[in-house]
């Protein structure tokens, strides 16, 4: 286990969509536990392959944010979500000193795999919810950020400057 630095934008890999995870071998094990050591140390409740300079799609969430049990999402999809949504604060280890509120689902049925490729279902509430999409979004290429309005993404860019926060993708619908 490595703590590994962040990337922060405008650094492209930021803006590339994730490639998914085929082949589930030490490599795999080796990225989930990375991220966890690195989400711990900079005391965050979620963090993705991306952010470390891995283009695969492996996102690690602890919505507690003691380290105490991190769960590791390997090509996570969003299959379901509840009617509960709410504007929750949200910042972001790629986007320092950024902190706005954004709306979320509250409540996510997630389908993905675990380190062995294993497949799995979970239905995610509140902050556990929250954070998975966040790191999604990041293994989609956008950042938190995207979801604002034109008048807080331009009040952002401005007082970071205007390169600082890249272009977001475009997805394939």
């Amino acid at each position: 286990m490595t703590v590994r630095a962040i990337l922060t934008a405008p650094d492209a890999a930021l803006r590339a969509v994730s490639a998914p995870v085929d082949a589930f071998d030490e490599t795999v094990a080796a990225a989930i536990a990375d991220l966890a050591q690195t989400m711990c140390a900079r005391r965050a409740i979620g963090l993705s392959a991306p952010q470390i300079g891995d283009a695969r799609r492996i996102a690690v969430i602890d919505p507690q944010g003691d380290g105490a049990a991190p769960e590791a999402f390997v090509n996570p999809r969003i299959v379901a979500r509840g009617r509960a949504f709410g504007f929750v604060q949200e910042s972001c280890l790629s986007l320092p000193g950024v902190v706005a509120s954004v709306w979320r689902d509250t409540r996510v049925r997630v389908r993905a795999q675990d380190a062995q490729g294993c497949p799995f279902e979970r239905d995610l509430v509140g902050m556990a919810a929250v954070s998975l999409q966040h790191e999604i979004d990041h293994l989609d290429g956008r950042l938190f950020v995207d979801r604002l309005s034109a008048l807080r993404r331009w009040a952002i860019r401005r007082r970071l400057g205007a390169a600082a926060m890249g272009a977001a993708p475009r997805l394939p619908a």
